[in-house]
């Protein structure tokens, strides 16, 4: 089960400002990745159910954070239906995040009162999501639905909404202006953060800066 309550881990994430997400088959690798993250400074990481057995690498994330992280707040990815959320909660996931909005999903992490994240794209979506008791929507795909412009209109007349961009969104201060200037609450950021060339070369210590710079700008833009 979660080992952090639910309001704690969304207002982590909202303080933060950033949701790093990352998926790896080997479980020593994705270690060494959360531990980077964690280092500097990510308490939020997702990781991303993308590969076959990801249960397997997560539960071991998880064990890992258990007894040598406890501050981290755990998140899964990529979840798609109720079946997939249930299995990761049961291991320890924190957090459900999604790239669709699914209502069995919703009611399956709210029993347990695990935040939800789904993604949407239109302004019914998140309309419907929060119906579900969703309190951050993840806006996915963020650069295809409309990029920033899309997160300032639909605040303009849901100043309530609390907005995620995941998706076309890079640890740049250009990049990140934009984003929290039309009011994201926070962003993901996959692969634009989580290097594969950082990982290939085992620069962790590379990794850990790259979140810390990332983590400041947030700080200095807001």
């Amino acid at each position: 089960m979660a080992k952090h309550q639910r309001l704690h881990v969304l207002n982590t994430i909202k303080q933060l400002g950033l949701v790093p997400l990352f998926y790896h088959a080997d479980p020593d690798v994705a270690i060494e990745v959360v531990d980077a993250l964690v280092t500097g400074g990510a308490l939020f990481i997702e990781f991303t159910n993308r590969g076959d057995r990801a249960i397997d690498v997560f539960k071991k994330v998880a064990q890992y954070r258990d007894t040598a992280r406890p501050e981290l707040i755990l998140g899964v990815g990529s979840v798609c239906n109720a079946g997939t959320a249930a299995m990761y909660m049961a291991a320890g996931a924190d957090a459900i995040v999604a790239p669709l909005l699914d209502a069995d999903i919703a009611r399956t992490c709210n029993s347990q009162k695990v935040p939800y994240m789904p993604g949407c794209g239109s302004v019914s979506e998140i309309h419907q999501a929060h119906l579900l008791g969703v309190e951050i929507c993840k806006v996915f795909p963020a650069g295809q639905v409309g990029g920033p412009a899309f997160i300032k209109n639909v605040k303009a007349p849901c100043a309530w909404a609390e907005l995620m961009p995941t998706g076309g969104v890079s640890p740049t201060r250009e990049n990140l202006t934009e984003w929290f200037e039309a009011g994201a609450a926070c962003v993901g950021m996959g692969s634009k953060l989580v290097s594969k060339d950082l990982i290939q070369k085992k620069d962790y210590a590379g990794l850990t800066q790259k979140v810390k710079e990332t983590l400041a700008l947030i700080t200095d833009i807001r």
